[in-house]
C-alpha cells in the first residue's frame, strides 16, 4: 500500500492525498492500484480491485455496473467517507459535494434553509448567505418556491433542491449516487437537461452513478463499467455523441445496446455456478 499525507486532521486516511487549490493542471481525482475489502481473513469481502482511474477536471464522468458491483463504495471513498484498503486515492478538492437518490432534506426547515443550512455551517454571515441562497435557487429555477417546505415539493423539486444544497458548499467537485434513479422518465429527462446546463457553464467536475445505461451515455463525456464483485474497470467508453444529446436519440440507443450488451455478460458471469471439482475415475476427488 501506497501511503501518502491527507487533508484530514487524523491518520484514518494514510493513503488519500489532497491536492486542494493546485491549479496546476493536475486532475480533478487519480485513482492507483485502489482496492477495498470489507472485513478480515474469512469473512472478507472483496468490494474494489485495484482500480486506476484519472478524472480530469471539469469531465463528466459516469460509471455504470450491476448491482454489488462497487459503484458506491467507489464514490464513497473519493467523498472521503471511507478509505482504500490499499492503493492511493488523491483528490483535488478539500470537501467534495455529495447528492444521494434520496434528497434527505429537513423537513422542518423551508426551501432556502435547506440550502443555506451548508453555508451556515461553514461560517458565511446571514446577508452573504441570503444572497448566495437566492443566486442557487435561480440556478435551479426554485426561487419561487423558497418558503415551501420539502413535503409541499414534488420529487423532482426534492432533487433540485438537494443539488443547491450540493453547489451552496463551492466545491469544484460534484459526486452524484444515482441522484435521479427514483424519478419518474419526464422528470428524470428534465433534470438531465438542467443538470448538463449548470454543468456546461461552470467549472465543475461531475463524477455521476448510475446503474441506467442511457442514462450514463445521455450525460457523460466517458462512462467507465464495472465488473461484478469484486468491481474491476471492464471497459472505458468515450462519449462522441455531440452535445446537447437525447436520451432517445438514435445514436445514445446505439451506444447503450452496445454497453448493456457488456454490462450483461459481466452479470452472467458472475451469477454462473463455479464449475464442479474434477473426478479421478475411481470415484476419488
Amino acid at each position: 500500500m501506497v501511503n501518502a499525507i491527507t487533508h484530514l486532521d487524523d491518520d484514518r486516511f494514510p493513503n488519500v492525498v489532497d491536492t486542494a487549490g493546485e491549479g496546476d493542471g493536475s486532475p480533478a481525482v487519480s485513482l492507483a492500484a485502489v482496492s477495498k475489502v470489507f472485513g478480515s481473513a474469512a469473512s472478507a469481502i472483496p468490494a474494489l480491485d485495484h482500480i486506476s482511474l484519472t478524472v480530469p477536471r471539469g469531465e463528466f464522468l459516469c460509471i455504470l455496473g450491476a448491482s454489488g458491483c462497487g459503484k458506491s463504495t467507489l464514490l464513497n471513498l473519493v467523498a472521503g467517507l471511507d478509505r482504500p484498503t490499499s492503493g492511493t486515492l488523491t483528490v483535488a478538492t478539500e470537501r467534495p459535494a455529495l447528492m444521494f437518490q434520496e434528497a434527505a432534506l429537513f423537513p422542518w426547515l423551508t426551501v432556502q434553509g435547506n440550502v443555506g443550512l451548508a453555508l451556515k455551517l461553514a461560517g458565511v454571515d446571514q446577508a452573504a448567505r441570503q444572497v448566495r441562497v437566492r443566486e442557487l435557487l435561480q440556478l435551479v429555477h426554485l426561487d419561487e418556491f423558497a418558503d415551501r417546505r420539502p413535503h409541499e415539493l414534488s420529487g423532482g423539486m426534492r432533487q433540485r433542491v438537494a443539488l443547491a444544497r450540493a453547489l451552496a458548499q463551492r466545491s469544484s467537485l460534484l459526486l452524484m449516487d444515482e441522484p435521479f434513479g427514483a424519478l419518474d422518465a419526464m422528470t428524470r429527462d428534465l433534470l438531465h437537461d438542467e443538470l448538463e446546463a449548470l454543468w456546461s457553464t461552470t467549472d465543475l467536475t461531475v463524477v455521476f452513478v448510475t446503474h441506467n445505461v442511457r442514462e450514463a451515455v445521455r450525460l457523460g463525456d466517458r462512462v467507465i463499467l464495472l465488473s461484478s464483485r469484486p468491481g474491476r474497470i471492464a471497459e472505458e467508453y468515450p462519449i462522441d455523441i455531440p452535445r446537447p444529446r437525447r436520451i432517445d436519440s438514435p445514436e445514445v440507443a446505439a451506444l447503450a445496446a452496445e454497453i448493456t450488451d457488456r454490462l450483461r455478460a459481466q452479470v452472467r458471469r458472475h451469477a454462473s455456478p463455479p464449475p464442479p471439482a474434477h473426478r479421478s475415475h475411481d470415484g476419488g476427488q
